[in-house]
C-alpha cells in the first residue's frame, strides 16, 4: 500500500534520505554521473523542498519505494523517484508511478527526467505512454532526457 510521506516527520526524512543515498547512487552509475542533486539533498532540503512524497513500505515498515511530485496549476512532475536495491524488479516503481497517475488525475500534463543511459528508467516511462521531447546536457558527456504524458481530460 502506497501513504504520503510527512515531511515533518524527522524519522521520515531519515527515511527518505537514506533510501535516495541507497538507489541515486546506482542511477550515477548507470549514466556515468555521481553528483545527482539527491545525493547533495541534507535533511533539510528534503524537508524544505515543497515536494509530495510518497511512499512503499515492507513489512517491517522500512520505506523502500518513495516517488515525489511538484504540482503546478495543470501539470505535476515527478521530481523523484527511488527504490531500495534489494526490491528492483519487483513492480515498486510502476506502483509508484501508477498511483500518481490516479492521484492526480485531472493534471493535463506529467513531466518526468531521466539520465538518457538509464534505461531501467526510459523503459518504465515508455511503458506509461511518457514520450521523450528533449535531451540536454547537464556535465560533460552526461544527458538528462525530459519525457512528457498528455492527458486529455473529458
Amino acid at each position: 500500500m502506497i501513504r504520503s510521506l510527512s515531511l515533518e516527520s524527522r524519522d521520515m526524512v531519515q527515511q527518505i534520505w537514506a533510501l535516495q543515498h541507497m538507489a541515486y547512487p546506482l542511477e550515477g552509475k548507470l549514466i556515468g554521473f555521481t553528483e545527482l542533486p539527491p545525493l547533495m539533498d541534507t535533511f533539510d532540503t528534503i524537508s524544505a523542498s515543497g515536494e509530495d512524497f510518497y511512499g512503499v513500505f515492507n513489512e517491517d515498515e522500512e520505506l523502500i519505494g518513495a516517488i515525489a511530485v511538484e504540482k503546478e496549476d495543470t501539470q505535476v512532475t515527478i521530481s523523484r523517484m527511488m527504490v531500495h536495491p534489494a526490491h528492483f524488479r519487483k513492480g515498486i516503481a510502476a506502483s509508484l508511478i501508477r498511483y500518481i497517475l490516479d492521484t492526480y488525475a485531472n493534471t493535463s500534463l506529467f513531466i518526468v527526467s531521466t539520465g538518457t543511459k538509464n534505461t531501467p528508467a526510459v523503459s518504465l516511462y515508455k511503458k506509461f505512454g511518457f514520450t521523450p521531447v528533449h535531451t540536454f546536457e547537464v556535465a560533460p558527456g552526461v544527458e538528462l532526457t525530459e519525457f512528457y504524458l498528455s492527458i486529455t481530460n473529458t
